[in-house]
Parts: structure tokens; C-alpha cells; sequence
């Protein structure tokens, strides 16, 4: 396998691959071809340990072919990987001794209930019987089905399956854990319930690489992201320092009659960033501007139009999203960029 991993861990015993301590997952110019398609193209990845990394682009990008990888399910044609300082490629028993894999879909089965589940799940991780069982106790406890623990899991809401495949990852307590898309087809309930475990799984101190085409999911759990699109990651940073690529706070302005847009917006240039001229939306009768102090800026602006007598219906500091991070790195939103892949 041509550039795969030779070398990196010459030394070193059995896969074991000199990485700072502080990385639970590296992956430097990781290759995958199908055919003539090029699903990874020399792309990097660093994961801090005890940290939850977003791993965010549409479909298609090439974040399942990452972790297939880095679960050691596929082998890269390219690049190196390494998982808890072990090499994907050379050792990957040791790579699966430490680490969780949670699909874009719920592995359990309907039929059984979520405590045979989970012990059933112990049972062919060898843990035995009575240590299955404990597993399963403590798991339900802490994923909060514990009242849902002997019915049939067909029953189970789509949180409560993504819940229980959770905790099914976790019966050998992993050092790293996968999560591919884990709320795809989700309500927004079933959403915020998986968010709420992935959270409490950080706080214990476990290492998620999530990966995800939602923007608000990415900016609500993650550390560190990195976007990845065609098989490359085109930027990686804390979602603040992302969003700080597109530029610092905006002030917005809601007036009561459009008739004071022209007088708004030369109040608002007063405070407006490197001189930009503020922007104007006549329809919604929004004036908006970015600003370099934004909490100064919104006060001077809210006491000027009040003593103009001009009507405010609503005043704002509004912070970019991660939604203009995409636009900005790819040119194009990322719904758009999703819907491309889809089709």
C-alpha cells in the first residue's frame, strides 16, 4: 500500500507509533480511491484527547470514509492514521480495543428490549455475564432509560435508540468514540436528547470525533471543527476563531417606520467598522453594520435614536454563523453544497 503508513512507527513495537500525548487521533494525507473517484485527498486531521471535534461538510465530503478509516473497517490507499498512538493500518486490533463506533444509523434490535441489548452486546464483547449485566445497569442509568429498560426497543423514540446505541459503544468504556452523523433523521426532540449524552460523555472525559453536516450541531458540541470538503480539509479552528475568519459582530436595527432608514443609517455610520457604510434592508426596515465594540456601539446607537425620536421595534449584536464560514471557505452555503451531494 503505496505511502500508507511505512516508517512512521520505526522503533517502535506492534503498531505503536510515536504521537504527543495530548492527540487521540492523527491522520496526515490520508488517501482513498474508488475507481477514478477520489474520496480522500491527502486530507489532515489532529483530534486532542478528552475533546469533542466536529468533523463538518455536506455529503459526500468524505467524512464516513475518515472514519471507516480510523475505525479500521477501510484501508487508506494513502497517508498515514493513527487512533490512542497505535497505526490503523499495522495494529489495528489495538486500534479497536480502544475506541467506539456509533453509525449514521441505530444498530439495536427492534425485537429485544434495551437492557438485552446491552447485555447481549456485553456478552459478544466477552465482558460475561455478570459483568454484562452491571454494564448494562450503569448505561441505562446514565443514557436515562432506565424506565424504558424492558421494552422492546420498537418502540423506543429515535432518541431513545440513538441513547441506547450510545451506550451500547461504550460497554468496553472506549478511549475514542466515532460518531457518523448521529442524529441524521432525527425530530428536533430526539436531536437534543443525543446532544445532551454526547455532552455528558465529554464531561467524563472520553475523545468524539463527530461528524456532521448539521452547522448548529457542530457549533454546539464541538471544540475544534474541521471543514472538509472533496476529500480535503480546507480549514480547522474552535468554531469562534472560524467564525472570526468572516469578520467581528454586526449591529442590527429593526425601526418602526421606513421612512427613518436614511436617518438610522447615518447614525449608524457613526459607529460602523473601518468606516463601512451600513447596510440597508427596506422591506424588513433593518439597518445593520458591522462594529469593532459592539456593546459601546449598541448603547450609543439605542440612546441617538432614542433622543431622535426615531421607533425601534428591535436592536441587536449578531455574531457570524458557521453557516458564512462555509460560504465564505466554499463560495456557497452549506444547505446548497448538501442538496449538490444529493442529487
Amino acid at each position: 500500500m503505496a505511502g500508507s503508513t511505512s516508517g512512521t512507527g520505526r522503533g517502535t513495537r506492534r503498531g505503536a507509533v510515536r504521537v504527543p500525548p495530548e492527540v487521540a487521533v492523527l491522520a496526515e494525507g490520508l488517501e482513498k480511491r474508488y475507481g477514478d473517484k477520489r474520496a480522500l485527498d491527502g486530507l489532515d486531521l489532529t483530534v486532542r484527547r478528552g475533546t469533542v471535534h466536529g468533523l463538518l461538510g455536506p455529503n459526500g465530503a468524505g467524512k464516513t470514509t475518515v472514519v471507516r478509516i480510523l475505525a479500521t473497517l477501510l484501508r487508506p490507499d494513502g497517508g498515514r492514521a493513527t487512533v490512542a498512538g497505535h497505526d490503523v493500518v499495522r495494529a489495528p486490533r489495538r486500534v479497536r480495543a480502544r475506541i467506539g463506533l456509533v453509525g449514521q444509523y441505530a444498530a439495536v434490535d427492534g425485537i429485544l428490549t434495551g437492557r438485552q441489548n446491552l447485555e447481549m452486546f456485553g456478552r459478544l464483547f466477552h465482558l460475561g455475564a455478570r459483568r454484562a449485566q452491571d454494564r448494562a445497569t450503569e448505561l441505562l442509568e446514565r443514557f436515562g432509560l432506565a424506565d424504558a429498560a424492558g421494552k422492546p426497543v420498537k418502540g423506543y423514540s429515535g432518541g431513545m435508540r440513538r441513547r441506547l446505541d450510545l451506550a451500547a459503544s461504550l460497554l468496553l468504556a472506549p478511549e475514542v468514540l466515532f460518531l457518523d452523523e448521529p442524529t441524521t433523521g432525527l425530530d428536533p426532540r430526539g436531536r437534543n436528547e443525543v446532544w445532551e449524552a454526547v455532552r455528558r460523555l465529554a464531561a467524563g472525559g472520553t475523545t468524539v470525533l463527530l461528524t456532521t453536516q448539521y452547522l448548529d450541531e457542530a457549533d454546539r458540541l464541538a471544540d475544534r471543527i474541521s471543514v472538509i470538503e472533496h476529500g480535503r480539509t480546507i480549514a480547522d479552528g474552535t468554531p469562534a476563531a472560524l467564525k472570526r475568519q468572516v469578520g467581528g459582530e454586526s449591529l442590527q436595527v429593526v425601526l418602526s417606520d421606513p421612512a427613518d432608514l436614511p436617518h438610522a443609517v447615518r447614525i449608524m455610520a457613526r459607529v460602523a467598522a473601518d468606516g463601512v457604510r451600513p447596510t440597508t434592508d427596506e422591506a424588513e426596515r433593518r439597518v445593520g453594520a458591522p462594529v469593532a465594540e459592539g456593546v459601546a456601539a449598541l448603547t450609543e446607537v439605542a440612546r441617538t435614536l432614542q433622543d431622535a425620536g426615531v421607533g425601534v421595534e428591535d436592536i441587536g449584536l449578531r455574531r457570524p454563523t458557521l453557516d458564512e464560514v462555509f460560504l465564505r471557505l466554499t463560495g456557497r452555503p452549506a444547505a446548497a453544497a448538501a442538496e449538490e451531494a444529493a442529487a
